[in-house]
């Protein structure tokens, strides 16, 4: 690698701090004495897709209730649901269409007539547990237990749990994703963002055996801080085909994966928010706070445009020491609505953190591209006749530290080995048609899926070299400079959404969210610190690499060389959605 740390400062856990470790409740005995406090006669623990049953079972068992329905009981059969779901699941492996479906069409509705009558005529305790807990009855207290959507894919991954109302437990991980995606996440986020306001405890089963209990209230006072202050939302890696090395030494790693190949450092939908109770930490989706501060954290302007969404997202592609990343294509527009029911799609560029010497980057297609030729030989290739010869059809540049790659919608590309990017996109997720994989296997050893039909469909041709390296590479535009700091324009594309400028600075940074959601990156220093000029917020302390997020509530903040970095130049790449 090109960069070397005597140690790593990045933060793995970042927290808000909330309150003290009184107001947390640990395990199943103290969590039923809570509950038990609130003298409540019938009580639903609303459960998010992927909480375990067994997780809750203890509660229950400890709360001793004269009646206790799990409301799976009243679910359609997996057949029947299947039936009714199979438009949005359709037979892809990978790509669904975005169900306009609710918790309450999982329900066969007799079922679930029925088990309203049965709450309705018992006396004593009550307890209903499961996804869609609260459309039973009418409770005294709502329990929401609530759980990361990375957690989910972990637990998918060792075959612990299955879709919801399925019947799949142990079904290959992408395809409990994709349902996941396309329809269970959906689904049962219309219902949590009914009930945000309204859930009088909250329930993180996020660590087995070894529950946490926090009042509704509690959680939506660090939800309201979190909108009022810049924030980190917690990391997650994972390894790769073409995975690296370089996030093991700079991020602090454990050893064990053969690599690390990429993270998410701030997709809030995926990643989780850190609530700190003392020494205690209540861990929730960080899409809660999407759900229940949009207009505090996106902006009016912004929320008006993707709705309740956040719209940025910054991860890292590791490939320091790896192999290149799959050469793919991002659908357009129109093909993202069409086919998936999306209203955006992935625009996306590459930031180069680090790179050694040689490394490059793919990035559209050559001047004498015979697009024909193209499709024909990506077909052979994934047909097994010989590899795709990638230097023949796409367009191939140098990539060197700091360089800012654009990437718009319909680019042919990919990070070539060597690099470490830090991915600024648009937030449509998991929309990349895979063109080309270099004959790899996935890390279950399985073939990765191609999509040359959607991507023949997606690749903008007039997307050529001279293209490329005219639009699309540094397109660098000073937009202001003071004592001690520069700033300039580094992109987007004018077709995407999103635009980044970069800050230089070894003195004092002005920076005002204009109305949109701010994200951060420190891209070059060791740790920098983000103020309000008013004291409106705590000082915010960020090292190398972190990614950060500043609500667009916050308005004015600065940004200034702290610790180490006195007296050093610091640089931050940072992205919004333009007006």
């Amino acid at each position: 690698m090109s960069s070397r740390r005597v140690r790593s400062t990045y933060d793995k856990s970042p927290y808000i701090p909330v309150g003290t470790a009184e107001e947390v409740s640990i395990g199943a005995a103290a969590i039923a004495v809570a509950i038990r406090a609130t003298g409540a006669q019938v009580v639903a623990i609303e459960t998010y897709p992927g909480v375990r049953t067994e997780d809750l079972t203890a509660i229950v068992d400890q709360l001793q209730p004269d009646l206790v329905v799990d409301v799976a009981q009243g679910y359609r059969t997996p057949a029947d649901l299947n039936a009714l779901v199979e438009d949005d699941l359709t037979d892809d492996p990978i790509f669904g269409r975005l169900t306009a479906r609710g918790v309450v069409d999982f329900f066969d509705p007799a079922g679930l007539d029925k088990l309203r009558a049965t709450v309705a005529e018992a006396r004593g305790r009550v307890v209903v547990f499961g996804t869609g807990a609260t459309l039973v009855g009418h409770p005294d207290l709502v329990v929401y237990a609530d759980l990361a959507r990375w957690e989910i894919q972990q637990r998918q991954r060792r075959g612990e749990i299955g879709n919801l109302a399925a019947d799949n437990t142990g079904e290959r991980a992408s395809l409990l994703y994709k349902r996941s995606f396309f329809l269970d996440w959906r689904a049962a986020d219309r219902l949590k963002t009914e009930l945000l306001d309204h859930v009088d405890l909250f329930l993180d089963t996020t660590t087995a055996g070894r529950p946490l209990l926090v009042s509704g209230d509690a959680v939506r006072r660090g939800l309201h801080l979190a909108a009022s202050r810049p924030f980190r939302v917690v990391p997650f890696f994972d390894p790769a085909p073409w995975g690296g090395q370089w996030m093991r030494e700079v991020c602090d790693l454990p050893d064990g994966p053969a690599n690390y190949g990429w993270c998410f450092d701030c997709v809030p939908e995926e990643n989780s928010l850190l609530l700190g109770f003392g020494e205690e930490r209540i861990e929730i989706p960080a899409l809660d706070l999407v759900l229940h501060r949009p207009t505090e954290l996106l902006g009016e302007r912004v929320r008006a445009r993707f709705g309740e969404e956040f719209p940025i997202r910054f991860d890292f592609l590791d490939t320091m020491g790896g192999g290149n990343l799959s050469l793919q294509v991002h659908p357009l527009p129109s093909q993202i609505r069409e086919e998936f029911g999306w209203g955006y799609t992935q625009d996306e560029s590459y930031y180069l953190l680090d790179a050694e010497p040689g490394a490059t980057v793919y990035l559209g297609l050559r001047e004498d591209v015979d697009p024909e030729q193209m499709l024909a030989d990506l077909q052979d290739a994934q047909e097994g006749h010989g590899d795709f010869p990638a230097e023949r059809h796409v367009n191939i540049l140098p990539a060197r530290k700091h360089d800012h790659f654009l990437i718009p919608a319909g680019t042919v590309h990919c990070s070539g080995a060597g690099s470490m990017v830090l991915e600024i996109s648009a937030t449509p997720f998991i929309f990349t048609f895979k063109l080309w994989d270099w004959g790899r296997l996935g890390l279950d050893g399985l073939p990765r899926p191609i999509n040359i039909g959607r991507g023949r469909r997606a690749i903008r041709w007039d997307r050529r070299a001279s293209y490329a390296e005219r639009e699309l590479v540094n397109v660098l535009t000073p937009v202001g400079k003071g004592d001690g700091w520069r700033s300039e324009r580094t992109g987007l594309h004018p077709a995407e959404p999103i635009e980044t400028h970069r800050h230089w600075f070894d003195g004092t940074a002005p920076h005002n969210t204009d109305g949109s959601v701010n994200v951060l990156n420190l891209v070059e220093g060791e740790e920098v610190i983000a103020e309000s000029p008013t004291g409106a917020f705590p000082p915010f302390v960020v090292h190398y690499a972190e990614t950060f997020i500043v609500p667009a509530a916050v308005g004015d903040y600065t940004v200034r060389p702290h610790g180490p970095s006195v007296g050093r130049q610091c640089a931050t790449i940072k992205a919004f959605v333009r007006p």
